[in-house]
């Protein structure tokens, strides 16, 4: 059984990572179709926007998701990088 859900949470991940890549540059159901709306002749030179592992409403929906070990490693290198310059503003103060 565990392993059927990791199978189905792959496939949910893979579709949900397939639909935000291909709907970025005219919008989705998530974001909105402003993109659309606003559309013009040169659509094709559109840079597709990238989206954030908070953009995964789906995936976001299960505990055991791939998006959850995204999101927990994203964390851990932003605590690391917080504490790293954390570390070099607050030696400057330790000194006078």
């Amino acid at each position: 059984m565990d392993e059927e859900l990791k199978q189905v949470e792959k496939q949910v991940y893979d579709l949900e990572t397939a639909y935000l890549n291909d709907s970025s540059t005219h919008g989705n159901v998530l974001k909105g179709f402003e993109g659309f709306l606003s559309q013009t002749k040169n659509t094709s030179q559109k840079k597709a926007k990238n989206f954030k592992a908070e953009d995964r409403l789906f995936s976001l929906s299960s505990a055991s998701s791939p998006v959850v070990e995204e999101i927990a490693a994203e964390m851990a290198a932003d605590k690391t990088v917080t504490t790293q310059s954390g570390r070099k503003a607050g030696g400057g103060n330790a000194n006078r």
